[in-house]
């Protein structure tokens, strides 16, 4: 069975210390020994410590404990989260039961009791090993819904291209290898990864989606790689970055070709290193993930015109797969539809409506600029207005898709600016760095509206 747990011992003592290693060192992973309680901390950013043995008094002739509780306050400011277990040779109970209150998590003499010792400590480390699991299962809880909430919306369809592309998805998805996903806006490429991940060897663990585009420079390696308290003037606390979260499971980057090259520097070296470092942090923490990436974008491209980076590239494309725009696959609108309007009923608690048969001609009649996602919303309006049963063509409202004018005496400002972004897009072939460009606004304020008018 391999040694578990790394221990910090710090006491004046240095015969204790060397006795203390030597007892300890063949039952714990790592025992690190120090005489300066002065360098706390610099062990701390060194290592990850599962356990730090602290001396009550450094001073002597003092025994008031004193000295031990200051530390002990000092090593709970770097990780209120790591055991402190005080040596002292006073057997002095109220001295224990301070200590404890102060936040410590057991207390042993300094007499020579080794099963006692031992006993203890293996207590100690199983306890704190618990706390930290449930610790990182709390920071994954949300995530975690997130995902279970998803499971009901994976629509494949059963058109031929579509049929063609999981006949590809069931040969890649139990394996490990990176695939990159492309397409244009609104054709289901998140809901292609969460079901290449529900197929992987990976399903029970954390599927986590980062929109790429949404992220600006100066946060992304917060975002990406967590930071710690105090790194920068905003960090309140510590945060658990997408990579860590993801580790076990999938991380689904996606709109990958918004990156800038920096950003893509970064990714690249995590990518390649299989760890990240917090910012604020100096310990690199490993990450197990299997990566999914998307992109609407021609990222070859962008490699000709040095806007992407080619070892990037080749990094994340071991499978390469390309969905079809809806209006190539119109065979699958008419379960979409049906999907999304026994959804959408639910969720506004309309009953169980229907579609006429003109209704789901019309649908699949339409060209779809905006892909499953217009067809989505399409759909969600529908139901939202319906007054009965049956939805038929004229409540689809479809001739609102086409973006013409709004009503000469509309002068509500973002009725306009949802009308230009939309004909912006759609002018754009869904290109959405263009899109911006032509809009006269950055990508990632772009990404910001497309959200707050749900486009």
């Amino acid at each position: 069975m391999p040694k578990e747990g790394n221990i910090l011992i710090v006491d004046d003592n240095k015969e204790l210390l060397i006795a203390l290693k030597l007892y300890l060192g063949p039952h714990f992973k790592k025992v690190v020994t120090e005489h300066n309680p002065n360098r706390i901390k610099e062990h701390l950013g060194k290592e990850n410590y599962d356990i730090v043995m602290l001396d009550m008094n450094f001073k002597a002739g003092i025994n008031n404990g004193n000295e031990g509780l200051y530390w002990l306050t000092e090593v709970h400011q770097h990780d209120p989260e790591l055991a402190v277990v005080f040596i002292t040779a006073y057997s002095d109970v109220e001295l224990a039961v301070r200590a404890i209150k102060k936040g410590a998590a057991d207390f042993i003499e300094k007499s020579w009791d080794e099963h006692k010792i031992l006993s203890t400590l293996r207590s100690v480390y199983q306890l704190q090993k618990s706390k930290r699991d449930i610790t990182h299962l709390k920071k994954k809880q949300k995530h975690l819904k997130e995902v279970i909430n998803h499971q009901h919306d994976l629509f494949i369809g059963q058109s031929d291209s579509m049929l063609q592309i999981m006949g590809m998805v069931n040969k890649v998805a139990p394996t490990d290898v990176n695939v990159l996903i492309l397409g244009e806006n609104g054709t289901g490429k998140e809901v292609m990864a969460r079901t290449i991940h529900q197929l992987s060897a990976r399903k029970d663990e954390m599927f986590v989606s980062v929109d790429l585009g949404a992220i600006h420079d100066n946060l992304f390696e917060s975002e990406l790689f967590g930071h710690l308290k105090g790194a920068f003037t905003d960090a309140k606390s510590d945060r658990t970055g997408r990579f860590e979260l993801a580790s076990g499971g999938t991380l689904f980057l996606d709109e990958i070709g918004n990156l800038s090259l920096a950003a893509q520097a970064k990714l690249l070296a995590a990518l390649q290193n299989r760890e990240i470092t917090p910012v604020g942090g100096s310990r690199p923490i490993k990450v197990d993930i299997r990566l999914i990436c998307a992109t609407n974008m021609p990222l070859q491209q962008m490699v000709a015109e040095g806007t992407f980076r080619e070892d990037l590239l080749y990094r994340i494309n071991t499978i390469a797969l390309e969905l079809p725009a809806l209006r190539k696959r119109k065979d699958d609108i008419n379960g979409l539809a049906q999907f999304f309007l026994a959804k959408q009923s639910d969720k506004y608690k309309k009953g169980q409506l229907r579609l006429t048969v003109p209704a789901l001609e019309a649908l699949k009649q339409q060209n779809w600029p905006g892909n499953i996602r217009e067809l989505q919303h399409t759909i969600e309006k529908a139901v939202i207005l319906s007054d009965a049963s049956v939805i038929d063509v004229d409540d689809l409202f479809l001739n609102a898709n086409d973006l013409k004018v709004l009503d000469e005496d509309c002068f509500n400002l973002g009725d306009h600016e949802r009308l230009l972004i939309e004909k912006a897009i759609k002018k754009c072939k869904g290109n959405m760095s263009k899109a911006a460009m032509k809009l006269g606004i950055n990508r990632s304020t772009l990404y910001d509206k497309i959200k707050k008018y749900e486009l």
